[in-house]
């Protein structure tokens, strides 16, 4: 139980900070095209200044959460898979250590934009951001390997993948600023990790959620190092098939999300695109004087 809340709890801050990047990311592109530029982060419209911080402030805050689960998850021992092995103390002992990486870079952040004891570019950021995320896509991949229970592997490979992109999108923006989709894609990743935190509890901890063919090991009372099993080769083929599936939708909910906060922010700010470019909205004024000197011309003639 307290394994699928920590995924409900890593959804709901991940799709929260996906939301947000998004909708800033996209407001300022709409509203600032020529002057646009990526940024790490994005300030709360709020006049007071302590409350401006707010994001960055949440975040450290879910880091120190998710670091605090890690070095006691660290400690279960799983006596009917591997025992209190070191693969699963090292394992655990190494996203702690990857979070507080992410923790660093956070605090990193608000250092910087609050006072000037860090000067430091958005672009290295940016630049740090992806080794973390590269580091994090090599931790899942090595955990999926290690994995004696098929879904769970499964589900650390596709949130590598996930991790992955992320990484990819930070180092776009750290060479390229300006380059809108890549941030966008950045937010949408966030998103995309957040729906794969909350479909990893419950294909693994929901026994309505876990494909058919596979089933929760009931001596594992911790519930960690593989207590959700498939024992026949077509149940793990069918259950990987189906996790698969679940992925490209979720691929797809996030697409819709980014079109419906994309058109939200548009009809917002007042903006009109077609085709990728903006539509200018029609000068009645000049569209007026033009008729006003025909028309003078032509009585004159």
């Amino acid at each position: 139980m307290a394994d699928l809340i920590y995924q409900i709890f890593s959804s709901t801050a991940l799709l929260a900070q996906g939301l947000y990047h998004l909708v800033c990311a996209t407001r300022n592109h709409l509203k600032f095209p020529a002057d646009y530029v990526a940024k790490p982060y994005h300030l709360l419209p709020f006049s007071h200044h302590r409350w401006r911080h707010l994001q960055l402030h949440l975040i450290i805050l879910c880091l120190l959460i998710a670091i605090v689960h890690q070095l006691l998850v660290s400690s279960d021992a799983d006596p009917l898979v591997k025992g209190h092995t070191a693969v699963h103390l090292l394992t655990s002992l190494q996203s702690a250590a990857l979070l507080s990486a992410f923790l660093l870079l956070a605090l990193a952040l608000l250092l910087s934009d609050a006072t000037s004891l860090l000067p430091l570019p958005p672009d290295l950021f940016f630049a740090v951001a992806s080794t973390l995320f590269l580091l994090q896509y090599s931790l899942l991949s090595s955990s999926a390997a290690a994995q004696t229970s098929d879904l769970q592997a499964k589900c650390d490979s596709t949130s590598a993948a996930v991790s992955a992109l992320s990484s990819a999108m930070c180092l776009a923006l750290a060479c390229q600023p300006k380059l809108f989709l890549a941030d966008a894609a950045l937010g949408a990743s966030f998103c995309l990790q957040g729906l794969w935190a909350l479909q990893t509890g419950l294909s693994l901890y929901v026994d309505a959620f876990i494909p058919e063919g596979c089933h929760k090991l009931l001596d594992v009372v911790s519930g960690v190092e593989g207590s959700t099993k498939c024992e026949l080769d077509d149940s793990k083929l069918r259950a990987a098939a189906i996790l698969d599936l679940v992925f490209v939708l979720h691929v797809a909910l996030v697409l819709v999300i980014f079109l419906v906060v994309y058109t939200v922010v548009a009809k917002t700010l007042g903006v009109r695109t077609r085709f990728g470019s903006y539509e200018a909205l029609p000068n009645t004024s000049l569209d007026a004087n033009h008729i006003q000197l025909k028309a003078m011309a032509g009585t004159q003639a």
